[in-house]
């Protein structure tokens, strides 16, 4: 089984285009994927948790596709 890979607001960021002082906020109002603390001070991300949750949003926002 391969490790966990965790990813900080810059890493998120370079894996999704989203800036890295998104991620910090939505992680202070309880949006996006699930995050927690390693440590006192630093936030982190799994990488899996990020690609589900973009897997999630892209069903749920998702358009096109459709032959007519």
């Amino acid at each position: 089984m391969a490790e966990e890979e965790y990813l900080r607001a810059k890493g998120c960021e370079a894996l999704t285009g989203i800036p890295e002082a998104t991620w910090r906020w939505w992680a202070h109002i309880g949006y996006g994927p699930d995050s927690f603390k390693l440590g006192p001070r630093r936030r982190v991300w799994k990488r899996s948790a990020v690609l589900a949750w973009i897997v999630e949003q892209e069903r749920a926002t998702g358009r096109g596709g459709k032959v007519a």
